[in-house]
């Protein structure tokens, strides 16, 4: 008969399996790569604010994704770091700190997707309405995109991870290097039906807001540039477009990925890696592309890596 620890505040992360030989070089690889993710977003997100040639709606609410991204980052990776260094039977987490860290995750995928959506429609009145862009695009309406971006996945995530707290646990040990709600509710011996289904429902309506806005505007934004003759505002909307679609799939591309494999347990450990990637890669990734279109970015991030490339010669 099974052994169960009921509503243990004690929680056992089982982490990534790393070989003794590879622990060293796995650690600093996601060292850098925080360090990195932290050092050009914090600095992204300075400049916008601080920079008045900046102060303009897409990078305002450009910063969206920055601030995303370094929230996203510091509640997952540090934890990830220290557990890498520690031997399974001691990568121990507090249940509070687990709740914590899957809201935090989920409010990162989540909200990456709906401030994605708020820069669509930017775009759309930039290019489709360029005339009434800016009594349309105000500061106040720019805050009220940026808090119901953020709003609505706090709601989003907040009845999900309720529905979790809830229930009874009978098991301590998180099947993840992270926590997330799945883990979470996994480790209950109740019925865990609602959890599924509101998790269902939750992923698919945010996904298919997601994508059918996506393709909604840049139907509308691709109409407007095949039937104009304007060779400036075809050239403006490739740019920015390009470079919005780019992060998009990106980000679109990494959540499908940890979807599927969720569905086949026998690569769980691919499941784990591309989890952490799913963080790491759109926050390296975001600021370089959209470095691309703003001169003011491509000077800070030029300067970034010089300094970079300098310091470790002194």
């Amino acid at each position: 008969m099974e052994n169960y620890t009921f509503n243990s505040f004690t929680l056992q992360l089982e982490g990534l399996k790393v070989t003794e030989v590879s622990i060293y070089p796995v650690f600093f690889f996601f060292f850098f790569c925080y360090l990195i993710i932290m050092l050009i977003n914090v600095g992204i997100v300075v400049l916008v604010f601080t920079d008045r040639n900046l102060h303009q709606p897409v990078y305002l609410l450009f910063c969206n994704l920055p601030v995303n991204d370094i929230v996203g980052n510091s509640i997952m990776v540090p934890r990830l770091l220290s557990d890498i260094l520690l031997p399974p039977s001691e990568r121990l987490i507090s249940y509070f700190e687990c709740v914590i860290q899957a809201f935090t995750t989920h409010m990162f995928g989540t909200t990456s997707h709906t401030v994605l959506m708020i820069m669509a429609f930017d775009r759309y009145v930039a290019i489709c309405n360029p005339l009434r862009y800016t009594a349309i695009m105000t500061n106040r309406m720019v805050m009220k995109l940026t808090v119901s971006a953020w709003g609505v996945a706090f709601v989003l995530v907040g009845i999900l991870l309720s529905l979790t707290i809830r229930l009874n646990r009978c098991r301590t040990l998180i099947t993840n290097p992270f926590c997330d709600n799945a883990s979470l509710f996994k480790l209950s011996c109740e019925s865990v039906v609602i959890n599924n289904i509101y998790g269902l429902t939750f992923t698919v309506v945010l996904f298919t807001a997601s994508i059918g806005s996506m393709v909604l505007t840049y139907t509308k934004i691709t109409v407007v540039c095949l039937t104009s003759k304007n060779k400036s505002l075809n050239r403006k909307a490739l740019k920015t477009c390009s470079t919005h679609l780019f992060v998009y799939l990106i980000m679109l591309l990494c959540g499908m990925l940890i979807i599927i494999l969720h569905r086949f347990p026998q690569y769980s450990d691919y499941r784990k890696l591309s989890a952490i990637l799913f963080h790491i890669i759109p926050g390296s990734l975001n600021p370089v592309i959209y470095g691309v279109q703003s001169k003011e970015i491509r000077k800070f991030l030029s300067k970034l890596f010089k300094s970079r490339t300098i310091f470790p010669s002194l």
